[in-house]
């Protein structure tokens, strides 16, 4: 048999190998990745279900299982990354690229994991030369927005307690 018809048989055989146990297998493997999905957002939310997540699943079950699945799952969940570099590199790219209420939910994120508010500042600063200044300021707005609520929500310091 020569290499040119070899290829083409091996490549059926393999197919077929991957068919016959593809269903239990993806199914299986979905599941796992839903799993490490919810504890990634358990981490980073401080045990609390993520609402624009929990919110989707009400309308759009697809959109959540594969957002939990995929984007949380399988991409967030990869080694090579600590969680304080993913949420940085998640701001800036969500602020440069206007998508400022995701850029909020992970600004939330990142200052539950304990990144400072004054690194998240410095990421808007940063965005300005790739993505110019009303992206800026946009994300400016934002993230001010993220403090103010994180600010309302911390007990005030130095009073007394009943």
């Amino acid at each position: 048999m020569s290499t040119s018809t070899r290829t083409p048989v091996r490549a059926a055989a393999a197919a077929a190998l991957l068919l016959a146990g593809a269903p239990s297998a993806a199914a299986e493997s979905t599941e796992a990745r839903r799993e490490r999905g919810a504890a990634v957002v358990a981490k980073l939310n401080n045990g609390v279900p993520q609402p624009n997540l929990e919110r989707m699943r009400q309308e759009f079950p697809f959109l959540a299982d594969a957002t939990e699945a995929y984007a949380l799952g399988e991409v967030w969940s990869r080694p090579g990354l600590d969680d304080r570099t993913r949420q940085l590199a998640a701001v800036a790219a969500f602020a440069a690229t206007g998508q400022t209420a995701l850029m909020q939910v992970h600004a939330g994120y990142a200052l539950n994991i304990g990144v400072s508010e004054e690194e998240l500042k410095e990421i808007i600063y940063l965005i300005t030369v790739p993505a110019g200044f009303s992206r800026a300021i946009e994300a400016s707005q934002a993230l001010s927005e993220v403090l103010a609520e994180q600010h309302s929500a911390r007990p005030a310091s130095g009073g007394t307690t009943p």
